[in-house]
């Protein structure tokens, strides 16, 4: 009976050192996917941020265009003004005026096409965030499941240890 008992104890323990090391890799590849996770959210954040930066580098060059434009458009304005006082000047500052009217357009271009892309930038920010809230959100379900896996394992352990006490008292029962 007592080979028995020494028997059944050293299986036991095999059992639970069996169990431990398949739990330290289960654990392992689980903070293998959590790192993966982790590391593909920092890199989105990057890019997020890169991308914010870029925005504001267009709205700043934009604002400058638009200034450049009310610049342009005040110059033409007092070309005008010129025309009508000076007949003698007339054809020169026509060829201005027409100058000045191909950069603002050319300009207005320039701002509807940094428009564009700025349109398509906000676009894919969104698309970003719309990512980043699903990985996050993965990432918080599969960090519930790894705890509920390690509770679970903590039980089975908690279990195994009342097993051991209850087989301890009866051989030191046995053995008096």
């Amino acid at each position: 009976m007592k080979n028995f008992q020494q028997n059944l104890l050293i299986t036991l323990a095999l059992a639970l050192c069996g169990l431990c090391v398949w739990q330290w890799y289960a654990q392992t590849l689980q903070r293998n996917e959590i790192e993966t996770l982790n590391r593909t959210v920092y890199d989105q954040s990057v890019t997020i941020r890169d991308n914010t930066n870029s925005i504001a580098t267009m709205g700043h060059q934009v604002a400058e265009m638009d200034a450049r434009i009310t610049e342009l458009k005040t110059a033409a304005k007092s070309n005008e003004q010129l025309v009508v006082t000076q007949k003698r000047e007339m054809t020169r500052l026509q060829f201005i005026s027409a100058n000045l009217t191909n950069a603002i357009s050319n300009y207005k271009s320039a701002a509807d096409s940094l428009s564009a892309k700025l349109t398509e930038a906000y676009a894919g920010i969104t698309k970003q965030n719309e990512v980043i809230t699903n990985l996050v959100a993965q990432r918080d379900e599969f960090v519930k499941k790894y705890n509920g896996e390690v509770k679970d394992r903590n039980d089975v352990v908690s279990k195994y240890n009342d097993l051991v006490n209850q087989v301890q008292k009866l051989q030191s029962g046995a053995a008096k």
